[in-house]
């Protein structure tokens, strides 16, 4: 059964294709998303999900999330005496998410498509691949979140042209593509966006605010309350979608404190991030080679799009209303497992033909002659940022200098005109005859496909050596060896058991209330524990639901009462 799945910087989700319909797949606690948060315990056993969320709140120091940003880097998060990357870190989430669906379909799972946003680049690519392939998936596809969300959207069911722009915020990426749809083609003009913003950071400005107007009363805060503080801000974020005005209340050591925000006073704070996101827009256009009045459709994707002061800020600056209908949270998981049915060619989903376009310039280091002087680090690009892919463009160089013996072909991605400031995907040494500079002719041919697969040929004209090579960043390279021994030290933790998940997310919830609470509310939540806890030594199934269900109702009583500051 081929998977498509979600990988997102917030949430991740997973879903399937059977019986003519789309399924999102629930997580072991039943629900749709999974939060992309991974921890490890003090028994070294792996959490993922809510339960990691819940653990965090506890022992931040012992959990990572919005790892997805930082996807194809070489940053370490320190987990308890463990250090991950993003990718061992997502091959957890993604491992989670491969077990929830074997219980789902009652089969064993092995391939997957994994969405990732338009505009990563080919490290962040290749570091999702692998991390689908540490979590035991074969990704037969990575597939932009844009375009999945135009499939989910069925662009092109009318049967007529039409011309789209997918506007994709969600918790930690931005991305903007132009596409048209026609005659059962899906054509991607042109990609732009930012991997460094997200919803989160319009969670960041209100935990800022709030920051800036306890400054008086508590001039340093610690680890623990700062948590109650984003959390208290991701709910008045949230609120702002059915009122004009957000509440922040906090347990300040023991006291709980309340500030409120309007709409008007969150918006003008959110102005830098608002403009932000224009410029992609512009840039998309300007790439596209079209206009606003070109699009017959807005489409709004990403959780970050139910702020309503980003819908009115779309609006504003485009002039269309855009189209939000489906769940902005699962819309681009149902374009994954939809194109998980193409590719089975499945008789009843109609297939569309995906154009995808590569989203940065890939070049390579030369020295240029502007007449009067060579000037040495300049950029020679050749596949322009935004070309349909396949594609296979080739340019030819000369030597630099005389005497030159050996010919270095760096392999660069990036839109600067000065080689240093691209990112190094690896390089290719060709020798060529010894002469005078110029004589020797080196041609370079790029070959990019849609897996963002980067293929390197240089060949010297003169004596026909050619080599070849599937660019991987040097920095990122692991051998075969390598890869299977990461492969079994991630398989060797542990996660936690799927039929523990629910009570050790209730007690974990317990613990963190518990600390937040003062007076007769923590003997209550006291008593429940404990007799909660004897149902489980007891082992008996219905006694541990009804002994749950519970402790949660009075979680539920009591953290309802906290966020309206009804506790002293």
């Amino acid at each position: 059964m081929l998977i498509g799945i979600d990988l997102g910087t917030t949430n991740s989700l997973v879903a399937c294709f059977i019986d003519g319909e789309v399924q999102i797949i629930p997580n072991r606690l039943g629900r749709k998303l999974t939060p992309s948060v991974v921890s490890v315990d003090d028994e070294d056993k792996i959490l993922v999900g809510e339960t990691a969320r819940e653990y965090g709140y506890l022992h931040p120091d012992r959990s990572a999330r919005v790892f997805k940003r930082t996807m194809g880097t070489e940053k370490e998060y320190e987990l308890g005496s463990h250090k991950f990357n993003s990718e061992e870190l997502s091959s957890f989430v993604l491992r989670s998410l491969k077990e929830d669906a074997e219980v789902y379909l009652k089969e064993e799972v092995s391939e997957a498509i994994i969405s990732v946003p338009a505009y990563f680049n080919d490290k962040q690519r290749k570091a999702t691949k692998r991390a689908g392939e540490l979590a035991g998936l074969n990704v037969s596809r990575i597939i932009n979140e844009p375009t999945a969300s135009a499939i989910a959207y069925g662009v092109g069911d009318s049967g007529k042209i039409e011309r789209c722009m997918v506007f994709d915020l969600g918790g930690g990426t931005f991305d903007v593509t132009i596409l048209e749809y026609y005659k059962n083609i899906m054509e991607v003009y042109a990609i732009a966006g930012d991997n460094q913003l997200g919803g989160e950071d319009f969670t960041q400005v209100l935990v800022d605010m709030y920051l800036e107007r306890i400054a008086r009363l508590v001039p340093v805060v610690d680890v623990f309350t700062l948590n109650n503080i984003y959390k208290a801000a991701e709910r008045c974020k949230c609120g702002y979608v059915d009122r004009n005005v957000g509440t922040m209340n906090v347990n300040l050591f023991g006291t709980p404190h309340e500030e409120i925000f309007t709409l008007e006073e969150y918006e003008e704070r959110c102005s830098e991030l608002l403009e932000r996101l224009k410029k992609p827009i512009e840039k998309s256009l300007r790439d596209a080679k079209i206009s606003l009045e070109d699009l017959d459709r807005i489409i709004l994707v990403g959780g970050a799009t139910r702020l309503p002061t980003v819908r009115s800020y779309v609006t504003k600056i485009t002039g269309i209303r855009p189209e939000y209908y489906l769940d902005p949270d699962t819309s681009v998981a149902v374009g994954a497992a939809l194109q998980c049915a193409m590719k089975e060619r499945d008789k009843q989903v109609e297939e569309v033909i995906l154009t995808d376009v590569c989203p940065f310039t890939l070049g390579t280091e030369v020295v240029r002659d502007n007449g009067a002087f060579e000037v040495p680090g300049q950029y020679l690009p050749i596949i322009e940022r935004n070309t349909v892919i396949p594609v296979s463009k080739k340019q030819t160089v000369y030597t630099a200098y005389d005497n030159q013996r050996y010919v270095t072909v760096k392999v660069l991605q990036g839109e600067s005109y000065l080689a240093r400031n691209n990112l190094l995907l690896g390089e290719l040494t060709v020798d060529v005859p010894v002469g005078p500079k110029g004589k020797e002719a080196i041609e370079i041919t790029y070959t990019y496909d849609i897996n963002s697969l980067l293929q390197v040929e240089v060949k010297v004209v003169s004596t026909g050596l050619e080599k070849k090579a599937i660019i991987q960043s040097e920095d990122n390279k692991i051998s075969e060896e390598e890869a299977a021994a990461r492969f079994e030290k991630l398989q060797y933790l542990k996660q936690s058991p799927r039929e523990e998940e629910e009570n050790v997310l209730t007690l974990l919830r317990a613990s963190r209330i518990y600390e937040e609470t003062m007076g007769p509310e923590r003997n209550r939540i006291t008593e429940l524990v404990n007799e909660f806890e004897e149902s489980l030594s007891r082992k008996t199934r219905l006694e541990i639901e009804t002994e749950r269900k519970k402790l949660e109702e009075l979680l539920d009583e009591i953290e309802n009462k906290n966020e309206k500051g009804l506790l002293a």
